[in-house]
């Protein structure tokens, strides 16, 4: 469940777990010689376990739309050319209900993949070997006991990336039984996407899919959870829905679906698409019930699902590069930098802007900056494509100025995910009728850009501070740290000494670069004090943290750090202003 414009599934940490599904405790495999199954691959041939004795077998739970598989694909393939040669046999097994031969089939060219996946039908085996996960392996012996079960390695968690792995777990457990020992450590946890297994619906279930859920669906996840969004799987029809339930049951109870950061005090916030307590209550009665799909004529209407462009058709379309730029599969890209001369010879006025990613699967976000006519440096962003962040539509009369002889400024952000791909990011824009602009929107920020967060340091605190020299119109507000940021908070202080929270992030995850808008303007009078607080884990407690022993200073990779507090207000035009001072002068 997400919404609009979002590149990831779902935000970092995995470990809590809400849901109690009725497979819950089963037991561990481990340490259990696993008796000879027979299942089919997605062309129909039939492998069994015992087919062959190699000294090691790697079973592979595999899923056909969870972001990590695809993250280790290219390891994957690497471990199994190395493995081939000693001797070590890998099979994949798929257990979700939700993924057919078909996709299994398209998903492994893809990919790669040149060893056997299995469909296991009924999740049969998955429930014999105790797997919650995928990716989730299990390693067996030469006797066909599971020595080993858990993870790949540490390199990639459900919201963040390491630069490198730690610990190969797998490798080492294979190592392990092929040098005839005790596999040193024989479990990990593991992170990934739930399993969808077989559900058996309560017959006195009385919510279902049908009436209540698809609704609450619609309303909330549909929106990137279509077919050809930026979502890496659908959830449009009850097949789908099904296979995905305990997933869903897990990071809904845990805010961590749909997307939204803000502590749970703040309501006043236009754009929050967070469930409220009757659509949870509901959803999880469903997910407990066994997921009854109901009478298919209590389905509602299929909404209009977004094709192209979600703004208005855009009068200026403008992509980054002429040429697309080339992701690898795996690796850290470095931020990339386009410059595009609009060619303007006038002013123009944006009320609608859309910025897409070419290729949403490897792109994490997209900003476009404005660089105003002979200036040095481009304004604070206010257009961008970043997981969470919708088109931006301006109410009427509001509008971004785009100066005569501006250039457009692209930063794009890749992160490989397994696949190497090509993209061509773009921008589009609708113009306003610059008679009809009464407010320029413009960016600000406040911000720290000189400091040092120690190593080991696990609670760094950075503040920073911007004065209103006049009055203004609060709209929105978007804070900006990299991996190692943990919490933000802004604060203004009215000129009467007045103390005020306007938003507060307990819990800041670099995944989500979101806006927090107004429905209506906030006034801070001129005097007030916008105050940003934020705190920085540098400590080997932060799974994202690329290396908690360096000093870290400002810059703009992903491993350097940020720390701004963007904020988004509105001015009135001097036309307005010299219009309301003639009213006041004539006594109206």
């Amino acid at each position: 469940m997400m919404i609009r414009n979002s590149s990831k599934v779902w935000s970092a940490g995995l470990l809590f777990v809400m849901s109690v599904p009725v497979w819950a405790g089963l037991p561990s495999s481990l340490g259990q010689k696993l008796a000879d199954f027979t299942l089919e691959d997605y062309r129909g041939k039939k492998v069994s376990l015992h087919d062959e004795r190699p000294k090691a077998t790697v079973l592979l739970i595999l899923g056909t739309e969870c972001p990590l598989v695809g993250a280790y694909a290219v390891r994957i393939n690497k471990l199994v050319a190395d493995w081939d040669k000693a001797g070590v046999r890998v099979i994949g097994i798929n257990a979700n209900q939700q993924d057919s031969l078909a996709e299994i089939a398209q998903h492994a060219a893809k990919l790669g993949f040149r060893f056997p996946i299995l469909k296991d039908a009924g999740n049969l085996i998955a429930d014999k070997l105790g797997a919650e996960r995928t990716p989730e392996v299990f390693v067996l012996d030469e006797s066909g006991t599971v020595v080993y079960r858990g993870r790949i390695d540490d390199q990639f968690g459900i919201g963040y990336q390491r630069p490198a792995p730690t610990r190969e777990d797998l490798v080492r457990a294979v190592d392990d039984v092929l040098a005839g020992k005790a596999v040193e450590v024989a479990s990990t946890p593991v992170m990934g996407c739930r399993i969808g297994r077989v559900h058996r619906p309560d017959p006195a279930g009385k919510i279902t899919y049908a009436k209540e859920v698809s609704r609450i669906l619609q309303k909330r996840c549909v929106e990137c959870h279509h077919e050809g969004d930026v979502a890496p799987f659908s959830l449009t029809n009850y097949d789908e829905v099904i296979g995905w339930a305990e997933m869903i049951k897990e990071v809904v109870a845990d805010r961590r679906m749909p997307p939204w950061l803000a502590g749970p005090e703040h309501h006043d916030f236009v754009n929050n698409p967070s469930l409220d307590e009757d659509e949870k209550k509901t959803l999880f009665a469903w997910i407990d019930s066994g997921c009854p799909k109901g009478d298919e004529k209590d389905l509602p209407e299929p909404i209009a699902l977004a094709k192209g462009w979600c703004m208005s058709k855009p009068d200026d379309v403008f992509y980054m590069s002429d040429k697309p730029y080339t992701v690898p599969a795996e690796g850290t890209v470095r931020y990339q930098y386009y410059v595009v001369d609009p060619g303007f010879k006038e002013d123009h006025w944006i009320k609608e802007a859309e910025v897409r990613a070419g290729t949403p699967s490897v792109v994490h976000h997209v900003i476009v900056f404005i660089q105003n006519g002979g200036a040095d440096r481009a304004v604070a962003p206010q257009m961008a494509y970043a997981p969470g962040m919708p088109p931006r539509k301006l109410p009427p009369g509001r509008a971004i100025k785009l100066p005569a002889g501006s250039k457009l400024i692209f930063q794009v952000h890749y992160t490989p995910n397994g696949v190497e791909r090509e993209d061509r990011s773009y921008v589009g824009f609708k113009y306003a009728d610059p008679s009809e602009v009464t407010h320029e929107v413009v960016g600000a920020q406040a911000g720290v850009m000189l400091f040092a967060i120690p190593p080991n340091d696990g609670n760094f605190k950075m503040v920073a501070e911007e004065r209103m020299r006049r009055d203004t119109w609060l709209i929105g507000m978007n804070p900006h740290m990299h991996v190692r940021g943990k919490d933000f908070r802004y604060e203004v202080i009215y000129p009467d000494g007045k103390r005020e929270v306007l938003l507060d992030v307990p819990r800041y995850d670099f995944n989500w670069q979101l806006w927090y808008n107004y429905a209506t303007p906030k006034l801070l009078p001129k005097g007030t004090r916008m105050i940003c607080t934020a705190h920085f884990d540098n400590s080997d407690q932060n799974p994202s943290n690329p290396d908690p022993n360096k000093t870290v200073r400002w810059g703009e990779q992903t491993w350097d750090e940020m720390m701004f507090g963007f904020f988004s207000v509105e001015r009135p035009l001097a036309k307005e202003s010299a219009a309301a001072d003639a009213q006041t002068k004539n006594g109206n």
